[in-house]
């Protein structure tokens, strides 16, 4: 594609995000899926386009509404062009050209437009703190209150890509054999600090057309969403139930670490991304002790009211705002995608209730977000222990540097997502 025609495949995408109402990433996604013609060169300086783009967010709407300029998707990207990637006028005329493939001809009033951004510079003496923090009004608060004297450091912290971690499916293979074999492909890596399965990519890198990938050796996941798995502490031959377990990333660190001994059971209110999970599980010679059971079904919902005492441990990685992911997903600051905060800690507090009782006495409840608010995560626990005296906080050891009582993870701290978990034990 030449230069022009990448501009105007990006503003394609941003009309499309703005009209369909989905994430980036799956809007991103369809739009390349259905363009197989894309090469892969193209494809990376289009996405990566997009997602600088997102991250500054805040910035462009204020340069914006400074210039009393009405947002589109071609009037951002003519400001990130100029302001983001310091396009000249010449060079703005040439990537707005008019011809084939090519975003139109700069009418009169973008030309005017243009001159007055060129040169300006991102971030503008004039501009609030939360704008150059990109922190939405509405959490500025709360995140202030969490953060205290690193308020500042945390958010620049999850402007910042998100890092490219592996977890090494350990009932295969060991890190270090996993580590040599990704060199054999020239993807170099290092092992994570905090997860012992942990490996974290030096650079963006495709890891379909490599030897560890295709063995089932690893699996792309954040370090902090590893930790969950590994602060539950599963061990060969134990009973798990893995409730919201999704296209399942987590049942198969625990299948992993259970050594392919006991059994796990699945279960999601989405059948389509359980049945995606299937596939994983074979791949890492898994599945053996993986039992899928969709909540969809009825028959599944009335299995689970009878399961009492029946679980060493339940996981319980609940749906929650994601506030934790916005270093990956910064159109997350902006837009909510399903329920709202509010609607969502009814939801959490309704899961907790529905799989109590399938804990046996001495077993493990784990509750996880990748969420950075409280209501969603301490307060949570607090009102389930006044409701369930039967249940107990397992402290987090300090010297793991993970939080206590409770794992929380940030990305300036621990260069991880922001995650949440929370163990707890049912002692009666």
């Amino acid at each position: 594609m030449k230069p022009a025609s990448r501009i105007e495949a990006t503003i394609e995408i941003l009309k499309r995000d703005q009209d369909i109402g989905l994430p980036l990433d799956s809007v991103v996604g369809d739009y390349m899926r259905q363009r197989r013609y894309i090469g892969s060169k193209d494809r990376h300086d289009i996405s990566n386009r997009i997602y600088e783009m997102a991250r500054v967010h805040a910035k462009l709407c204020w340069w914006l509404d400074r210039l009393k300029t009405k947002d589109s998707p071609r009037i951002r990207v003519l400001a990130w062009l100029a302001i983001g990637e310091q396009a000249d006028l010449k060079r703005l005329n040439e990537l707005f050209d008019g011809s084939k493939y090519a975003p139109e001809k700069l009418n009169e009033k973008e030309q005017e437009l243009a001159k007055k951004l060129v040169g300006k510079p991102l971030f503008h003496k004039d501009m609030p703190d939360i704008v150059q923090l990109e922190c939405p009004a509405e959490y500025e608060q709360t995140l202030k209150d969490i953060f205290g004297e690193n308020f500042d450091e945390e958010m620049t912290a999850m402007l910042e890509p998100a890092t490219l971690d592996l977890r090494v499916n350990i009932f295969l293979q060991d890190r270090e054999a996993v580590k040599a074999l990704l060199e054999k492909d020239n993807v170099e890596t290092t092992e994570t600090p905090y997860s012992p399965w942990g490996l974290r990519c030096a650079k963006k890198t495709y890891l379909t057309k490599t030897k560890a990938m295709n063995k089932g050796f690893i699996e792309i996941q954040d370090e902090g969403s590893q930790l969950i798995a590994y602060l539950a502490n599963v061990q060969p031959g134990m009973q798990v139930l893995d409730y919201c377990a999704g296209a399942g990333g987590k049942t198969l660190a625990l299948a992993s670490a259970m050594q392919r001994k006991g059994r796990i059971v699945a279960m999601d209110t989405e059948e389509r991304r359980l049945e995606k999970g299937r596939r994983r599980y074979k791949k890492a010679q898994l599945a053996d002790i993986i039992e899928v059971r969709p909540l969809s079904d009825q028959k599944n919902r009335k299995w689970l009211r009878r399961q009492k005492g029946t679980f060493d441990l339940v996981l319980t990685d609940v749906p929650c705002s994601g506030t934790g992911t916005w270093r990956r997903n910064p159109d997350m600051r902006w837009r909510t995608y399903g329920p709202s905060v509010e609607e969502l800690t009814v939801i959490q507090a309704e899961i907790m209730e529905k799989v109590a009782h399938t804990v046996k006495v001495g077993g493990k409840f784990v509750y996880a977000t990748c969420s950075l608010l409280p209501q969603e995560n301490e307060l949570q626990i607090e009102n389930f222990l006044k409701n369930h005296p039967e249940f107990e906080v397992l402290l987090l050891e300090e010297e793991l540097g993970l939080g206590s009582p409770f794992m929380r993870l940030t990305p300036y701290r621990h260069n991880t997502d922001g995650f949440f978990a929370a163990v707890l034990v049912r002692k009666s």
